[in-house]
């Protein structure tokens, strides 16, 4: 490999993990004058990388167009490649849960104003939450974005939601951003996020925070299905889901 190539990978590098930095996640993305000043390069080699990032698909940019974020592709390969302690760690955990609670169980992570389901274990139920592994849902009006927005000030959820419409949901769902941080408050204080009847009638979604050694909240576990069914005791699946993520949380290592 080329100096020249060695250079421009090691600068790659360098902005896909600014990239996942706290700030670009406070944020909802980095400007190119925020990678300038992490990565410490100029600003037409760091555009020029994100041009090739972007190509790649492993980065992308937000409504816009300023700020630079992880794409959802970026977090599938990591799942994907099997490299990813908190994907294997989750793996047996959902398996329990739906074996607990017979609902379809999920791993997430926040993308924008987007949460990424990583994976999906199914249920045994004829009737259950479409499977979301590899796709995306709105932030706002589901219980998994909700728990992974718990550490989110004010000001950090308008810039997460700058470009986010609320719109096209049931009519019980968040109509602003001072709706949805109020929810969010809510669930905060109880540890898990019970959504109901907001992503999509006759849903019910509860969702608990799972962080790293250093207390950062890096994913949800969370669990989907009918109301007719898994709504008849959401605080048994609070406490099993919440549990679960607990226990995922440990398994990442003693926190600092």
């Amino acid at each position: 490999m080329s100096e020249t190539r060695e250079t421009s990978l090691r600068r790659g590098v360098a902005i896909l993990e600014a990239l996942a930095s706290d700030q670009a996640v406070r944020n909802g993305g980095l400007r190119v004058t925020d990678l300038v000043e992490l990565v410490g390069r100029e600003k037409s080699q760091i555009s020029r990388s994100l041009r090739t990032l972007t190509d790649l698909g492993l980065v992308e940019r937000d409504g816009d167009g300023f700020r630079h974020r992880l794409s959802w592709r970026f977090y599938l390969l990591g799942a994907h490649g099997g490299r990813s302690r908190l994907v294997e760690q989750a793996s047996p955990l959902l398996r329990r849960l739906v074996d607990q609670l017979g609902e379809r169980a999920h791993l997430s992570v926040l993308s924008g104003d987007q949460v990424l389901t990583l994976l999906s274990e199914s249920s045994p139920h004829s009737v259950q939450a479409a499977g979301w592994s590899g796709r995306t849902v709105p932030c706002w009006c589901t219980a998994s974005g909700r728990a992974l927005l718990f550490d989110h000030d004010l000001e950090a959820l308008q810039a997460v939601c700058a470009d986010t419409d609320f719109a096209g949901r049931a009519a019980t769902a968040p109509r602003g951003v001072a709706d949805l941080y109020e929810r969010i408050r809510q669930a905060r204080e109880r540890g898990v996020a019970v959504v109901s009847n907001e992503f999509e009638e006759g849903l019910v979604a509860v969702a608990a925070p799972v962080r790293d050694v250093d207390g950062r909240l890096v994913a949800v576990l969370n669990v989907s299905g009918p109301t007719f069914r898994l709504g008849r005791d959401t605080d048994a699946a609070a406490e099993a889901v919440t549990d679960a993520a607990n226990h995922l949380t440990r398994s990442l290592g003693p926190q600092r």
